[in-house]
């Protein structure tokens, strides 16, 4: 079944070369690309580049420009944690337009997803955690520029703050967001969210589950025109970098819930798959399959081919 309304978006072509031992998981989008392309449930297309003039509505274009030629401080670099090459500059903004077609989509036949985006620590003139552009933000300015849109929620689980998000919305009334993450983890300067929930560590599924149900009606009674969806699978136990003690069943749940929520809701609503960090990565590629999985099973019920 390969459906127009089933379309998702994919960066893994862009494969950045790294250090032996680097903390991030470039294998793992090659991987969910193939679950997900063997399973048949979606159409996988190559994520299209963001242009320039997309990305500076939410980044300094000064920083754009020294990102692009290469050019940016060695210091702004390491917190990036990327060595700069083409290939990273071409997934930035392939990232940037994945996130971008989604929402198109989503906009068309009620929800559309990328296999990359999320990257959430991302500020207007500065990149961190792995995180050159911030794809969300971008796409939420672009929309409203296109008079497409006028109020967005921005909905995060990633076991990490979505601090790059949350500042650069932190005083647009039009912009709600919600970050669930582990008190303790990265960043360790936090940022101000519209909504935060800062859990202990360790924390299970049930308990996860009981905070997220609390918070959950916020960002939709916040009347969104549209919705992201930052799904990170790190909370997992056995995420090297989560510090929180989630099953992958209980990651399913969490999923459902949000998905359900977005479907009686009925705003258009965009998935986008943030972080994760297993040993082995194998584990967070089939974390990650889970939750287009999971969409696709609550979303095709809305919209049935």
């Amino acid at each position: 079944m390969k459906p127009s309304r089933f379309r998702i978006f994919s960066t893994d072509r862009y494969r950045i070369t790294l250090p032996e031992g680097h903390k991030f998981p470039a294998l793992k989008y090659g991987m969910l690309h193939q679950i997900l392309q063997k399973e048949g449930l979606f159409h996988l297309e190559a994520s299209p580049l963001a242009g320039r003039e997309a990305i500076a509505l939410a980044h300094d274009e000064e920083y754009v420009t020294a990102f692009v030629a290469g050019t940016l401080p060695q210091p702004v670099m390491r917190r990036i944690g990327l060595p700069w090459s083409e290939v990273l500059v071409q997934r930035a903004f392939a990232s940037v337009g994945g996130t971008m077609s989604a929402a198109l989509e989503a906009l068309e036949h009620g929800w559309g997803a990328t296999l990359g985006g999320g990257t959430h620590h991302a500020f207007r003139s500065e990149g961190a955690g792995f995180c050159v552009f911030n794809d969300i933000a971008v796409t939420i300015q672009f929309l409203r520029s296109q008079n497409l849109i006028r109020r967005a929620a921005v909905i995060d689980l990633d076991v990490h703050q979505g601090d790059g998000t949350a500042e650069i919305f932190q005083d647009d009334p039009d912009v709600f967001t919600l970050s669930i993450h582990c008190e303790s983890n990265f960043p360790f300067r936090k940022k101000r969210s519209s909504l935060d929930v800062a859990l202990a560590d360790r924390m299970e599924d049930d308990a996860y589950l009981a905070h997220l149900e609390e918070v959950l009606p916020a960002p939709f009674a916040f009347k969104p025109d549209i919705v992201f969806y930052q799904s990170g699978v790190d909370p997992l136990a056995s995420d090297v970098l989560g510090r929180l003690s989630l099953t992958p069943e209980g990651l399913i749940r969490r999923d459902r819930r949000v998905f359900e929520a977005a479907r009686r809701h009925g705003a258009p609503f965009v998935l986008t798959s943030g972080g994760g960090y297993s040993h082995p990565i194998e584990l967070s590629a089939q974390a990650h399959a889970n939750t287009y999985r999971t969409a696709w099973e609550v979303f095709s019920k809305a919209n049935p081919a």
